[in-house]
């Protein structure tokens, strides 16, 4: 019958709406029926595809060797900027130019040498000379030929000699003037452009460290240092042979290293190669190995523990432990399905297990849930299909979400390739986990309520002996075999009231949380929560950094922090490559260059090449008079000639042309180097274009900070659209309205709280905290939509009831999966890695902030927003009002009953 006032349109969509929860809910109570009829046939089918998948997986595991590939964001700017600038002047042959702090491309040794505080390192260039030539004599050996680093290095063009660091010439004067007996204040050496012996001015801002200059020094003499920095750039031509002795001469290095650490007890020695940043980005796998073993452990015992009961019939801590051992065999599956298809392991894969087990513990525990909620009086197979009904379909649900948020975060508007392999295997691992959870677990719930229903110990599997054979036998005994028939009075009809869980918040958290005196306090609680929320998400800071996704304890983590400490005066060396003709002899171009290096330090040819004009007082002012002093004069200088390598000259005719050339740029830095890199790209290269001067600007680490931010947040944006799209889509199908419209609310509280308390905690936005971010909207819309939706459904007179029917319906299984959830967490703890602890905290308040919501702000706001219950009230005063009339008129009818009775 309509309801009066209700619109026509209204009545349609709620019986468009019952349909369709009635049709989802038949289906899967058939499913519930197929699998207890046919539990063999679910039981061994998963377990066939797990042994198949998983030898697979340990004969075709290989590890991910490109770490560019994986971190840096796929489609960039700064790798078309690099092609460009390799097609005019090979990296090559000018990667020694362009320092890098950690991204030097192809292969290279590196060393930090330290001297300890108070020292002058510069008083010690005997030592460091002799751990350099340490170097240059070390040999290594390749199919019985030895080769030192004169075979291996890269060649100056001018003269074919390997390219050094000019800090090694510096450290040769400061060698000589001890040997002659001059003070070292006879050499003088400026900071960051000192002069060199042979004439030449050369930028040692990234190879001298720790400097304090001579007090009111105009010409920026050094005082003293506390550190040096030296590296030796081996030559890459592209064959496998070559990059095989690259590798065993990194190896050699690294090893060279730490042995002359144990010599030179005066100075330490910090050393990286080229496969430093990939060995401690797998390392993290390596020391995890242990800890996530042990979280297995942990999480069994919990589910074990949290679905045993004293009732030794319905007790079931065999249904907890084979729960999550099914989601283990699913997530095994899924990995032989990876690599049969060519994938390739990396560290960030490390979370899936953890994500994976999350959401398939949930579905174990409401599976349990389901199955107690069920009548005891009916056949076993009916139960099951009951519980297939009761559970399943928000399940279902929830498990499409998964899908389509990580499907999403997989698509190819995801920039950051870690990510996208990310995604793709979450992908799999949610269809595998939902497969495996309706028939291999359903197969053992079948079996579980056979032995229930036959009165078989839920441990020992052996028959429940009767109440009087249970009287004649000692405590201990009826203890452990007692089925609870003592405990289960006349008027109680569902003995699993008696669970722990249950029990606790039916009888002292229901009440609790619901009592006027305590809302209050939640409310101010909740307004902290968001006010620190708030505050965190407008700090928020990107994580190119690519120490983040390190094992803490790894040489490189150790290099990168000494680097940073005494190296962050000056940037990374910027490239600047001017790539069609200019009139150079022109004064308003000269004025342009010169605006566009105000700022910064110039290596220039450009600016050394006008210094030159103006001391030699030659004049230039055309085209052929600039370009033949250039080449005739200028560039045959011997301070002069390594700027050959900037000009590319073509010929047409009998004139030359200066067709590109390049200039280096570097600016002043603080502390927070990489953050101002980043400015200094962003306000460039709108400069490239808005000039008369067509430039780009590149060095190898714009690869990795090219729009990070904007990567990595992307794929979090499109699949928090995706669940709002689904949701806003289905609100007026998916059991009722107001239950996506309090889900929203909720998802989008829990997220913006965790986004904003990693951010205080000093998580930066990388890889793996985006991917927990994704995480987090899916393992709120699991814990929270079962307990909203019963909340919306309740028919109870009150708010107040309805939402202590909902906990009493779902809050076990909600404890239980977060308690286990959380617990499974805390070997992370021991893993010495920067990856794991990202990724420790944000599941942690993933875990915490969901368990916040379910357990404390929802059953107290729900208390005095809507939904109302007045209308439930009504239709039972009206059902209580005409069962009352029937029964007047019943005993009206006939006097002689109510007499007798």
């Amino acid at each position: 019958m309509r309801r009066p006032g209700a619109p026509a349109s209204w009545i349609w969509w709620r019986m468009l709406r019952q349909v369709l929860r009635r049709g989802l809910q038949s289906f899967c109570h058939r499913l519930g029926l197929c699998v207890s009829r046919h539990p063999v046939f679910f039981l061994t089918v998963p377990a066939v595809l797990t042994i198949t998948f998983g030898l697979s997986a340990l004969n075709r595991f290989q590890p991910e060797g490109d770490l560019e590939r994986l971190v840096a964001p796929s489609h960039s700017l700064a790798k078309i900027e690099r092609s460009l600038a390799s097609s005019l002047f090979p990296l090559d042959q000018s990667k020694s130019q362009l320092y890098s702090d950690l991204h030097t491309p192809g292969r290279y040794g590196r060393v930090i040498l330290l001297s300890p505080p108070g020292d002058n390192i510069l008083l010690q260039a005997e030592g460091i000379l002799q751990t350099h030539r340490a170097v240059l004599e070390m040999k290594v050996n390749h199919k019985g030929y030895n080769y030192t680093f004169s075979h291996l290095c890269v060649l100056r063009n001018q003269d074919k000699k390997c390219v050094l660091d000019d800090i090694i010439s510096v450290l040769e004067d400061l060698r000589q003037a001890a040997v002659s007996n001059k003070t070292t204040a006879r050499v003088q050496v400026r900071y960051p452009n000192t002069k060199l012996k042979d004439g030449r001015n050369s930028f040692i801002g990234h190879q001298l460290g720790g400097v304090v200059e001579v007090p009111n020094s105009k010409d920026q003499r050094v005082k003293s240092a506390r550190a040096i920095q030296i590296t030796y750039y081996l030559q890459t031509y592209g064959s496998a042979t070559q990059d095989l002795i690259g590798e065993k001469w990194e190896n050699e290095f690294c090893k060279l290293m730490k042995k002359l650490q144990e010599e030179h007890q005066d100075l330490q020695l910090y050393s990286l190669a080229s496969f430093s940043l990939w060995r401690d980005f797998h390392k993290t796998s390596i020391l995890a190995r242990s800890k996530v073993l042990v979280s297995l452990v942990l999480i069994l015992t919990t589910a074990t523990l949290s679905s045993s009961m004293k009732d030794c019939l319905r007790s079931k801590p065999f249904l907890g432990l084979l729960g999550v051992l099914t989601v283990c065999i699913s997530i095994v599956t899924a990995a032989g399905i990876f690599f049969i298809t060519d994938g390739k392991y990396n560290s960030t894969l490390l979370g899936i297990p953890f994500f994976a087990m999350g959401h398939g513990t949930k579905g174990v525990f409401e599976l349990l849930s389901g199955w107690r909620r069920t009548r005891e009086n009916l056949p076993f197979k009916d139960r099951v299909a009951d519980a297939y009904s009761d559970v399943m379909v928000t399940y279902t649900m929830t498990s499409s979400l998964y899908f389509i948020t990580f499907g999403m975060g997989a698509s190819p508007f995801t920039n950051i390739e870690a990510v996208k392999v990310f995604c793709q295997n979450m992908c799999v691992s949610i269809l595998l986990n939902y497969f495996y959870i309706f028939s291999f677990f359903g197969s053992c719930l079948v079996f579980a309520g056979q032995l229930e229903q036959n009165r078989y110990h839920s441990i020992f599997c052996c028959k429940i002996p009767s109440a009087e054979y249970l009287d004649r036998k000692p405590v201990w005994f009826q203890t452990v075999m007692s089925d609870g028939h003592q405990q289960t009075s006349h008027h109680e009809t569902n003995p699993y009231q008696h669970h722990f869980i249950q029990h606790f918040l039916r009888e002292h958290y229901n009440e609790w949380i619901t009592n006027i005196y305590v809302k209050p306090f939640v409310v101010i609680l909740y307004l902290i929560y968001a006010s620190f929320s708030f505050m965190g998400c407008l700090q928020i800071s990107d994580g190119a950094n690519i120490i983040n996704l390190l094992a803490s304890d790894s040489p490189s983590v150790s290099y990168a922090m000494v680097q940073q400490k005494y190296f962050s005066n000056y940037s990374p060396v910027i490239g600047f490559y001017v790539y069609e003709p200019l009139e150079y002899w022109n004064s308003s171009v000269q004025e342009d260059l010169r605006r566009l290096c105000s700022g910064f330090t110039a290596v220039s040819w450009v600016e050394q090449y006008y210094q030159f004009l103006k001391v030699s007082n030659i004049s230039a002012n055309n085209k052929s008079d600039f370009i033949s002093v250039l080449q005739s004069s200028f560039l045959k200088k011997p301070e002069f000639q390594h700027f050959r390598n900037d000009i590319i000259f073509s010929k047409a005719g009998d004139e030359n042309n200066i067709i590109a050339s390049r200039l280096y740029l570097v600016a002043r830095t603080s502390r927070d180097k990489q953050k101002e890199v980043i400015e200094v790209l962003e306000k460039l290269r709108p400069l490239s274009l808005s000039k008369s001067i067509r430039f780009i600007v590149f060095n190898p680490s714009f690869v990795f900070m090219d729009h990070y931010a904007l990567s990595v947040t992307v794929p979090v944006l499109i699949a928090g659209f995706g669940v709002l799209l689904v949701l806003i889509l289905t609100f007026f199908l998916v059991i009722h309205p107001l239950g996506n419209f309090w889900l929203i609310l909720s998802v989008t509280s829990i997220e913006l709280g965790v986004l904003g308390l990693m951010t205080l905690w000093n998580i930066d936005m990388d890889c793996i905290s985006i991917l927990c971010l994704i995480y987090t909207l899916n393992f709120a819309i699991d814990h929270c939509a079962p307990l909203l939706y019963t909340f919306v459904l309740a028919t109870e007179h009150t708010r107040t009831q309805c939402i202590k029917s909902s906990l009493q319906e779902h809050g076990t299984a909600i404890l239980q999966n977060i308690t286990s959830f959380l617990i499974g967490l805390v070997p992370l703890l021991f893993v010495p890695s920067n990856l794991t602890f990202t990724l420790f905290k944000c599941l942690l308040l993933t875990g915490g902030c969901t368990l916040l919501h379910c357990f404390v702000i929802l059953p107290v706001f729900l208390t005095f927003f809507p939904p109302s219950k007045k209308h439930h009230k009504k239709k039972k005063r009206a059902k209580r009002k005409e069962r009352e009339e029937i029964e007047c008129i019943e005993i009206q009818e006939n006097p002689d009953h109510v007499t007798t009775v």
